[in-house]
C-alpha cells in the first residue's frame, strides 16, 4: 500500500524522537527541493547573543521590623561609620516594665519570686559572700610583704631606677613628673615615688626629688655630687594670694 508525502507525515505518531525523525526523513526524501528547504530552516534559526560578563548577585540589608521603610540599610558608598550604624534586628530590645501589675509579664514579684532572702529589699548578701562556705578572699594564701585587704596601711611606690635618671642633664633636677614628660618613666597608678638602686649613675650634680631613697640609690646620688630632697607624704597645701 503506497502513501503519499502528506499522508505519511500525519500518519507517523510524534510521541518519540524515533518517528519523528522518520517523518522528517520521508518528507525530506519527499520533497523536490530539498536545498530550498534547508536554506529556509537556517535562515528561520535566531542565533544567541554571547554573554558578555557574569552578573554578580547582590544582597540587601533587611530588618523583617521595618519592612516599610525602604531605606532603613541602605548604606551610600557601603561603608559603615558611626554616623549609620545600627543594631542588628531583634537585638535592641526595649525596657521591661517590672512592678506594674500582671500583663506586663514581671509585674508583682518583678521576677525575683516570692519568698526568700533574695526576694527581700535591699542587697540580700555582702559582697564575697558564698552561701557560708569558705570565701575566695579567705581561701588565697597570704603573701609576706604584699597588703592584702582596702584597709593596709603598707605605702606602695612608684619605683624609678637609678639607669632612668641617666637621661637627665649633669646639675639638673629631676623628680617622677619630669621623667614622664620627657619619656623615660611610664604612667603608674601609683601616687609615691621612690628611687631604687640598679646600674651605675653617669649623670653628676644631680638634685633628685622623690618621697623616698635606698640606701644604695642615695649613696650613688651623692658620690656623684648630687643631693636627694625627700617629698612629704603629704604635699602643704598651696596658699592663694590675698587680694589687696
Amino acid at each position: 500500500m503506497a502513501y503519499s508525502k502528506p499522508a505519511f507525515a500525519a500518519a507517523a505518531p510524534r510521541v518519540g524522537a524515533a518517528y519523528t525523525g522518520l517523518a522528517r526523513s520521508a518528507a525530506g526524501v519527499c520533497s523536490t527541493r530539498p536545498a530550498a528547504a534547508a536554506a529556509a530552516a537556517a535562515a528561520r534559526r535566531v542565533a544567541t547573543p554571547p554573554r558578555t560578563g557574569t552578573a554578580t548577585p547582590t544582597a540587601k540589608l533587611f530588618d523583617w521590623k521595618k519592612r516599610a521603610d525602604e531605606n532603613y540599610a541602605v548604606v551610600e558608598g557601603d561603608i559603615w561609620t558611626l554616623s549609620n550604624l545600627r543594631p542588628a534586628p531583634g537585638s535592641a530590645h526595649r525596657k521591661k516594665r517590672k512592678g506594674r501589675g500582671d500583663a506586663a509579664g514581671q509585674g508583682a514579684s518583678c521576677g525575683f519570686g516570692m519568698r526568700g532572702q533574695k526576694s527581700r529589699s535591699g542587697r540580700p548578701t555582702r559582697a564575697g559572700f558564698e552561701g557560708g562556705q569558705t570565701p575566695l578572699y579567705r581561701r588565697l594564701p597570704k603573701y609576706v610583704g604584699r597588703p592584702m585587704g582596702p584597709g593596709h596601711t603598707k605605702k606602695e611606690y612608684a619605683l624609678i631606677k637609678l639607669s632612668t635618671l641617666n637621661c637627665v642633664e649633669d646639675n639638673k633636677e629631676a623628680d617622677a613628673e619630669k621623667l614622664r614628660e620627657a619619656g623615660a618613666l611610664t604612667k603608674s597608678c601609683h601616687k609615691y615615688s621612690k628611687v631604687v638602686g640598679g646600674e651605675d649613675l653617669t649623670a653628676k650634680g644631680l638634685t633628685v626629688k622623690a618621697h623616698a631613697f635606698t640606701k644604695s640609690a642615695r649613696e650613688a646620688i651623692e658620690g656623684n655630687g648630687g643631693n636627694c630632697v625627700v617629698l612629704p607624704k603629704t604635699a602643704p597645701a598651696v596658699k592663694e594670694p590675698v587680694a589687696a
